[in-house]
This record gives C-alpha cells, sequence and structure tokens, in this order.
C-alpha cells in the first residue's frame, strides 16, 4: 500500500467516526501528508478509488514513510510519537470536545457523555484498543471465588536504541512534570536523547474539565486500559496523592457527576501505593471487579454514625464496606475509621503505625453508587518492613515474586491480577498453569492482608473494631 492509499484510507476511517467532517477532507489529507514530510500523491477520494485496509494498517505505512523521509528517528519511540502526530491532527479541538460532552450530559446523562468520550479515545487510538487485545486474560477459581488475572502485553517494552539514548542524554527539567499532568493534551512527546527524558507524544488526547470539591480535576480514559472504560480523573494541579477528607470527599463528588463507574484511589505511601504518587489522582471505570461481589461476613455499629451499615467483608484484604445514602454521615465515617487506623498499632499482627515520623497506616479506599446508595470499601494498609520481608511485611513475600513482585495498588487490591509479560513464556512452557497462576495471586492478596483469616488475625481484627466504637 503507497502513501496516497494509506492516507486516503486513515481519511476516510476519520470521517466515518465523525473525527471529522465532510468539508475537512483535503485539509486532513494535507495536514497528514505534513506530518510525515510528504510533498503528495494527490488525494484518492477525488476519485472512485477507496482502501480497504484497517486504520491501523494505514498508519503503519504513514509512520515507515516519515521515518524513512527523516521525520523522527528509527525506534520504537519515534514511530509511536510520529502515529500520535498524525491522529492529532484528526482529533477534534479539546473545546470541542468539551462542549459536546457537557452538552450530552445535560441533555442525554452521564452515560451518553462518557460513552462518547469513551469511543472518541478509541476512535481517535489513543486508547490502544489494538494493543489492549494483545493482553492474555482469563478468570481463576480460588479459595476467595473467582479472581481475574491479566497478562499485561500491550504496553509496547524499551527499545534498546531508546535505552542507550537515555543513558547519553543530559539532565533537564520535565515538562510536562509527569504523565498524568494536564499538560500532556496536545504534548509532542520527547525522545529518550532529550534532556527531559522520554515522554510520551499525547496529541490525541482529549481531557475533560470537571469539578470535584469545588476544585477543577481532569477526566480521561487510559490508553492502556486494564478493564472496561478505564478512566482517570487527576487534579489540575501536580501535587501528591493524599488519602485524607477531601479525597474521600473528592471520591463521593466523582460518583455523584458519574453514578455509572467505580471511583478509587491508589494508597498514598511507597510499597503500598500504586506507580505514580507524586500527582494526585484517582482510577474508575465501568466494570465490577471481584472484590465489590464479596458479601459481608461481620456487621458492627459504630454508634456515631447511626445510618452507616458497617461491616467486614470476606476477602483475603481487610477492608471495612461502609454503605448508607446519607453522603455526609458516610463521608464522616470513613474518616473516622482513616484517622483510627492511621494510628492504630497491633505488635501481635505486625501492624506498627509510625517509626519516629514516618506513618506506616492508609487506606486504599473505592467508591460506587448501587440504587442510589453510596458504598465505601476501605482497604486497610500498612507498609512496614522487616528483616525478614525487606520489600514489605505486607507485600507479596518472596515466595511469590516467580508471579508477582511488584505493589499490590488500586486495581489488584479489587482482585484483578496485573501480571508481567515473562510469564506467557512460562506458560507456553508448561512450567505453569492458569491455575496456579491463579492460586498465587490469592496468596499475594493474602500477603497484603494486615488482619489474617486464622484466629489469631480474627482477634486482631476485632480489637481494631471495637477502637471504633
Amino acid at each position: 500500500m503507497d502513501v496516497g492509499r494509506a492516507a486516503t484510507g486513515l481519511i476516510l476511517y476519520a470521517r466515518g467516526c465523525a473525527l471529522i467532517e465532510e468539508q475537512d477532507l483535503v485539509w486532513a489529507y494535507n495536514r497528514v501528508l505534513e506530518c510525515i514530510g510528504a510533498p503528495g500523491p494527490a488525494a484518492l477520494f477525488m476519485s472512485d478509488e477507496t482502501c480497504s485496509a484497517s486504520m491501523e494498517e494505514c498508519l503503519d505505512v504513514l509512520v515507515e514513510a516519515g521515518v524513512a523521509g527523516g521525520m523522527v528517528e528509527d525506534s520504537l519511540g519515534g514511530r509511536d510519537r510520529l502515529a500520535m502526530r498524525i491522529m492529532g491532527v484528526l482529533t477534534p479541538r479539546p473545546s470541542e470536545v468539551s462542549a459536546i460532552f457537557w452538552a450530552l450530559y445535560d441533555e442525554c446523562g452521564s452515560e451518553a457523555a462518557t460513552d462518547y468520550l469513551y469511543q472518541l479515545s478509541c476512535d481517535a487510538d489513543y486508547v490502544r484498543l489494538s494493543a489492549i487485545a494483545k493482553n492474555l486474560s482469563w478468570d481463576a477459581e480460588t479459595s476467595w471465588g473467582v479472581l481475574e488475572i491479566t497478562i499485561n502485553k500491550s504496553k509496547p517494552e524499551k527499545d534498546p536504541r531508546d535505552i542507550a539514548a537515555a543513558g547519553a542524554a543530559p539532565a533537564g527539567e520535565a515538562y510536562p512534570a509527569c504523565q498524568l499532568c494536564v499538560e500532556n493534551e496536545g504534548y509532542a512527546g520527547r525522545g529518550a536523547a532529550h534532556a527531559g527524558g522520554a515522554h510520551p507524544a499525547r496529541q490525541n488526547l482529549r481531557i475533560v474539565p470537571i469539578e470535584l470539591l469545588d476544585e477543577r480535576w481532569g477526566l480521561q480514559y487510559s490508553p492502556y486500559a486494564y478493564y472496561r472504560e478505564h478512566c482517570i480523573a487527576m487534579s489540575v494541579e501536580h501535587r501528591p496523592m493524599h488519602i485524607d477528607r477531601a479525597a474521600f470527599a473528592c471520591l463521593l463528588d466523582f460518583v455523584d457527576l458519574f453514578p455509572q463507574y467505580f471511583i478509587g484511589s491508589n494508597a498514598d505511601l511507597p510499597i503500598v501505593g500504586g506507580s505514580i504518587l507524586s500527582h494526585d489522582h484517582f482510577q474508575g471505570g465501568r466494570h465490577e471487579f471481584p472484590m465489590m461481589r464479596a458479601s459481608a461476613i461481620q456487621t458492627f455499629v459504630m454508634p456515631a454514625f447511626p445510618q452507616v451499615e458497617s461491616s467486614v467483608i470476606e476477602w483475603p484484604l481487610s477492608v471495612i464496606r461502609l454503605e448508607g445514602a446519607d453522603r455526609s454521615e458516610l463521608l464522616d465515617a470513613a474518616c473516622h475509621v482513616l484517622e483510627v487506623w492511621r494510628g492504630w498499632s497491633d505488635g501481635e499482627a505486625g501492624v506498627v503505625a509510625f517509626t519516629g515520623e514516618i506513618p506506616h497506616n492508609t487506606i486504599t479506599p473505592i467508591c460506587r453508587k448501587v440504587e442510589g446508595r453510596y458504598v465505601m470499601d476501605l482497604a486497610l494498609r500498612c507498609n512496614i518492613a522487616s528483616e525478614e520481608h525487606p520489600l514489605g511485611v505486607f507485600h507479596p513475600h518472596e515466595d511469590k515474586w516467580h508471579v508477582k513482585k511488584e505493589n499490590i495498588g488500586l486495581i489488584e487490591v479489587m482482585g484483578l491480577a496485573i501480571l508481567p509479560p515473562r510469564l506467557e513464556a512460562e506458560l507456553d512452557a508448561g512450567r505453569i498453569t492458569r491455575d496456579e497462576i491463579g492460586g498465587v495471586f490469592a496468596g499475594v492478596l493474602e500477603d497484603a492482608g494486615v488482619f489474617k483469616w486464622d484466629d489469631a488475625g480474627r482477634s486482631a481484627q476485632q480489637r481494631f473494631i471495637d477502637a471504633l466504637a
């Protein structure tokens, strides 16, 4: 397929997805040629000829032409930046996207608005559906019910040429400050040789402004989604993550805005936190995780919050579930649990609140609305380390590192394993089975639970519940 046919195919794809209008065809064709440094040929849509190739096939041809013409370096990073530059040309401006989103929200409701933004993000190839489809996924029956397993193959591996360039690059101030900053919208990206280090291109990213707790935040979708409509809400201010009353209130604001979505936050401490602690953000989406299906195994009462139903759910991590229709009282109850847990130490359970002034206890919160009632799950986390477990007492233990060694963040707390690509080779070689991986992941979650499911652990759990009264 030549450049003219590829450019035509991509333009017709964009028109078919309503990314551009009929009047934009010639303009868009010429902008695509400009991106790859090509002076022609004439557009084929002026004739009766059409292109039946897929968007991905057309984009690949155009990118290779741009690489051959010296528009970007010959590396995986260079190719990706050029592909995003091309797709950015065909993506509506942020102001147009935001106007359509909020018009749909007002006229048709929140689902219509998020459906629009998600579909746009897929059509513009910001959500990398073809890459995500490479992931291996299955359900695993365990003693904790069905857990979800994913071997993550979608994120591109680093090119050795990019790694070498990064090693030779001078140090410099990074812009945007991280990959969650709103300044990523429309950013051209940079290669590994840049003084600021490698940064992905984001010309086709569209962020809709939303308001949480009277502050401006942004709503976007994850390019390498782990579940259905994996969205991200991030503060416009580049500030560290924090779990406190404000964070809980933001989660409640979010589910008021988008009741079809759950929303949650990684913990705000190393070891038990997520991969990006430097930028205040949440993750949500339209997915029912295994933890959400877990039932209450013990109910209890916090007298100060009579309208809130409190329970311990049957889950490998230690999770307290709060439910109620009174938003204000549920918020107060969640803050009370956090305050007590921040200062909680229990030597028999291995829980230590502070080492000097260094805190160890925090919470991974998940919020959703079920039939008009708020449900907030509070997973108790502790990042204390020991000589026996230097990476964390409540972190995957060494006997499970062959499957999972990384932090247990928000998504895995809820029962979806995100495992490294190397496991595919071990599956293919028969060194491990899918059922075995599921069993190990269940054990990983048990390691992360601060109150174990033996007699001693149940007693420790009860001591904490008693302190909440």
